[in-house]
């Protein structure tokens, strides 16, 4: 696609993206409180619930279809050293998502997850399985110490392509929520430094060990940012800027992904950490998706209490993942759907009182 194309896929899918139905929202709190059971007593699968009604303008919601889409590219800042594992590895995982040996493989399919894999920008030549979905923008990201991650043009097709992959694999599916992951070894350091810029925050307090880089290794990782945010002196109301300069090919696929689930009507479930910098990402672009999202799980990262701070969400599990892959998001969907269940299938207590005999 040509950029103007990008931009204008871009605009539509934000024009698009409406509040939650009020109506519908008022008409499931009302049920919530009515069914079998004291009001408030199933705590945040209410909530879930209820919000799935605002999505879904219906106060019998569903989400018993799920998808998980992982994107994965590659990052030139791994020439800084900021990652344990070599760059090749992400092209080694995305054939492992493919052939179901991975971790969010055996975690989407306990949770009844169709999955979808996506390379945007994976920088090696591989043998890339047959379903795998290719839509590579450019082969990797520059090294965001010394230049942009990529151009102004690289990154609106980036996140348009991660509406189109979105959209289609809604489209085919008719998923109801869709649980967005991502591959890219050294993704740590552009997403700590998107959540930096976009929290506000010094990115000493957001930044991690990652895949498990020591101290001196965390160290080097938080200049390397702190170099690279001096160097773009990134604008936060301008969020496509802020990506083309620090952030990288699957990162803003999946703000992509999250702005087209959100106007097609679909929860979005953030993941970890480097999902969590897309949903910021994506959040700056169209405030409207926040309501839209969950967040599934508190990542072992730092930042990503800052990042769920700045998102106002609260996360439903705290397993001390650091894995990414969309691994805590599978993990999150049985919840959202049981949350969904209480309203579809659960009785009131006005519909069984009938059922009493008069004692008179």
């Amino acid at each position: 696609m040509t950029p103007s194309e990008a931009r204008t896929i871009i605009e539509r899918t934000i024009e698009s993206i409406e509040p939650l139905d009020g109506a519908s929202l008022e008409a499931a709190g009302v049920r919530m409180d009515a069914l079998l059971k004291p009001p408030g007593s199933l705590g945040r699968l209410e909530e879930l619930g209820i919000k799935l009604a605002g999505i879904q303008k219906t106060d019998r919601p569903s989400a018993d279809v799920k998808l998980s889409l992982v994107y994965a590219a590659d990052h030139g800042v791994t020439a800084e050293g900021v990652s344990a594992s070599p760059p090749q590895v992400s092209a080694i995982m995305t054939r492992a998502f493919c052939s179901g040996k991975a971790g969010i493989n055996v975690l989407a399919g306990k949770a009844g997850a169709i999955l979808r894999i996506v390379d945007v920008g994976i920088a090696v030549d591989y043998d890339e399985p047959a379903d795998l979905i290719v839509r590579r923008v450019r082969r990797g990201t520059g090294n965001i110490r010394v230049e942009a991650a990529m151009s102004a043009d690289e990154a609106a097709i980036a996140v348009a392509t991660g509406i189109q992959t979105a959209r289609e694999a809604i489209a085919e599916t008719g998923a109801r929520m869709v649980g967005i992951g991502e591959m890219g070894i050294g993704n740590t350091t552009p997403a700590a430094a998107l959540t930096a810029v976009f929290t506000g925050r010094d990115p000493a307090t957001v930044t991690g060990g990652g895949t498990g880089i020591g101290e001196a290794g965390q160290k080097r990782k938080i200049q390397v940012i702190k170099d690279a945010i001096k160097l773009h002196a990134p604008d936060p109301s301008d969020p496509m800027s802020v990506m083309a300069s620090l952030g990288g090919l699957e990162i803003a696929a999946m703000a992509g992904a999250m702005l087209a689930s959100a106007a097609d009507g679909a929860l979005v479930l953030i993941d970890g950490f480097i999902s969590g910098a897309a949903a910021l990402t994506a959040a700056a672009m169209a405030p409207l998706v926040r309501e839209r999202m969950v967040l599934s799980h508190l990542s072992a990262e730092p930042g990503h209490r800052a990042l769920a701070a700045k998102l106002e969400l609260l996360p439903l599990l705290d397993l001390g993942f650091r894995l990414g892959e969309g691994t805590g998001a599978a993990m999150a969907m049985p919840l959202v759907e049981a949350g969904a269940a209480l309203l579809s299938e659960m009785g009131t207590l006005a519909e069984e009182l009938v059922h009493l005999k008069d004692p008179s």
